[in-house]
């Protein structure tokens, strides 16, 4: 990759690219943070195991289990929602009962996220005690509008379309003035479908080994404006 670590499919990101923009969301795991701390790891081993005791399986069945309900429901607790009714507040609190010191104060991204113009969101399939440990760990909390959680959305997680509509209804957000930035390309259809720049945040180095295949799939999906694998650099250079 080069220098800025940073791609588009026509040329580099640029000021005049994101001048209009005056809305900033921001997924939150693997996006506000990069997948190498390893934060999401936790959680995801926290939710194989609670897919484990529910279903009385061994840890290998239990983990495609959990992946199987995670591709084809958007998030973990909306397949166990669906199939076996799991009460998504014991679901939340077990999985995001963490240990949250593997993340440091991130200053340099907090100057960038702050000297945005506009509004910041954080727009997440956790819940908002995760997006808040999270956020104030790295020492940005201060910096967003509001965190919409996947209790705020209903529980009906990304890539819904029907949750998009409920985020932006919900903060006026004009689509043509909106960027959003996330770590799965599925997510970024339906924001590129309603007209909002799109900016895939990849693990370091464009890594395709860490985190499942399909998780990968998409990137050079038309619905993906930018790709970048420093968050912080890329805002660098857009302001």
């Amino acid at each position: 990759m080069n220098e800025t670590t940073t791609i588009r499919r026509t040329a580099q990101a640029s000021p005049e690219d994101f001048a209009h923009v005056r809305d900033w969301i921001f997924d939150l795991d693997n996006t506000l943070y990069p997948r190498r701390t390893n934060l999401f790891a936790q959680i995801d081993a926290r939710m194989t195991s609670f897919v484990g005791e529910l279903l009385q399986l061994d840890p290998q069945e239990a983990r495609r289990v959990q992946k199987a309900f995670y591709r084809d429901h958007g998030t973990t607790l909306a397949g166990l929602m669906s199939v076996h009714n799991v009460d998504p507040d014991k679901f939340l609190n077990y999985v995001h009962d963490i240990d949250y010191s593997v993340l440091l104060p991130d200053p340099a991204l907090g100057e960038e996220i702050k000297a945005l113009p506009g509004r910041k969101f954080i727009f997440t399939n956790g819940d908002r005690g995760h997006a808040e440990r999270t956020a104030r760990a790295l020492g940005i909390i201060d910096h967003f509008e509001d965190i919409f959680d996947i209790v705020a959305a209903g529980l009906v997680p990304k890539p819904a379309a029907e949750t998009y509509n409920k985020f932006m209804g919900l903060h006026r957000i004009d689509h043509s003035r909106a960027a959003m930035f996330e770590d799965l390309s599925r997510n970024l259809a339906v924001p590129k479908s309603l007209g909002l720049k799109t900016v895939l945040i990849v693990p370091h180095n464009f890594e395709t080994t860490v985190g499942d295949a399909w998780e990968h799939e998409g990137r050079e999906g038309v619905h993906i404006d930018y790709i970048t694998d420093d968050l912080t650099r890329f805002l660098q250079n857009i302001r």
